[in-house]
């Protein structure tokens, strides 16, 4: 297993990123503290956050995910060991979301709070703030990085048009720019991203840290009819993949998985890694389990021939 440069940082990271969205919701801070050494552990050093996870559960009010990150880092003494990404723009509440400069600088104050560090290696812009010219938010993130606050800077869910005017006022202003892209992306959902940002993306060199990797667990195979839909927090709404082309990418994962003597969840992960424009996929775990799975794919001896499979099966 080898490091990949994210975008042109200095930043090298393995090819997974934990996805922190399932601390504070899914799992505690003592099983997130498990989940985190188990990851580290196997030699793995990039974690992803945001300062709006986890509001969305009832009593949360966001930041719940960078305090347990926060505290795990000063229980381990280990934060020269690890990368860490968060996110900022996201609604908080009480008025605090958006991408102007004082609401970015006071929101990265709180992250660095949280998760008690001087630091932050890769801070992202998570959604757009349309309201607030461009030019305002990267000269927020140029402040931060000329105070050592922050190192680089990515982005999220912006469209293509966006993220180009973004690189192009940059390059232009002698701003900083982006240096990932983080969109979602996996064998379901591919046509948004392959149909525009991908390109983007290539020819800009930004690192691609993917999102909702496995559609949110459809991929890993344990949805397939209706009454798998109560299996977790996630299986809401994931009857919306339950049509010919979901049943199509599920049985060429399991003709995969079965080559391989592996998992859907790993195979998945293994076809996103050998992505040209991938640099390290995002996923969760809330068990040693569902880790195992997710870890071992890096390390996959999967072909191009298994690889071109997928990529058929799962055509747009």
């Amino acid at each position: 297993m080898e490091k990949r440069q994210l975008g042109s940082t200095d930043l090298y990271v393995y090819p997974i990123t934990f996805g922190g969205n399932v601390f504070g919701w899914t799992i505690d801070e003592k099983q997130s503290f498990e989940i985190l050494d188990a990851f580290t552990c196997a030699g793995f050093n990039f974690i992803d956050t945001a300062d709006v996870y986890s509001r969305w559960k009832p009593g949360n009010e966001g930041g719940e995910s960078e305090t347990i990150i926060g505290n795990w880092l000063k229980k381990n003494k280990n934060r020269d060991q690890v990368i860490i990404a968060t996110k900022v723009g996201s609604d908080m509440g009480n008025g605090k979301k958006g991408l102007s400069k004082k609401y970015i600088l006071e929101a990265a104050e709180a992250s660095l709070k949280r998760l008690q560090t001087d630091h932050i290696d890769l801070y992202q812009t998570h959604f757009d703030d349309e309201s607030t010219p461009i030019e305002e938010t990267l000269e927020a993130y140029a402040q931060l990085i000329k105070e050592g606050k922050v190192r680089h800077i990515g982005a999220s869910n912006l469209s293509p048009e966006r993220l180009k005017a973004s690189l192009e006022i940059a390059a232009a202003n002698g701003l900083p720019a982006y240096q990932t892209f983080q969109p979602e992306y996996n064998l379901y959902e591919r046509e948004k991203f392959e149909n525009g940002i991908e390109p983007l993306c290539l020819g800009n060199n930004l690192g691609v840290i993917t999102y909702f990797s496995l559609a949110s667990g459809f991929l890993t195979g344990k949805y397939r009819t209706k009454d798998d839909l109560g299996k977790s927090a996630r299986g809401g709404d994931m009857d919306k993949h339950f049509n010919d082309r979901g049943f199509k990418v599920l049985a060429a994962l399991d003709e995969v998985s079965k080559t391989l003597n592996t998992t859907p969840a790993t195979a998945a992960l293994a076809w996103l890694i050998h992505r040209p424009s991938v640099t390290a996929p995002i996923v969760s775990a809330t068990s040693i389990k569902q880790l195992d799975a997710i870890i071992k794919a890096p390390d996959l001896a999967i072909t191009a021939h298994e690889i071109e499979l997928l990529t058929q099966e799962s055509a747009w």
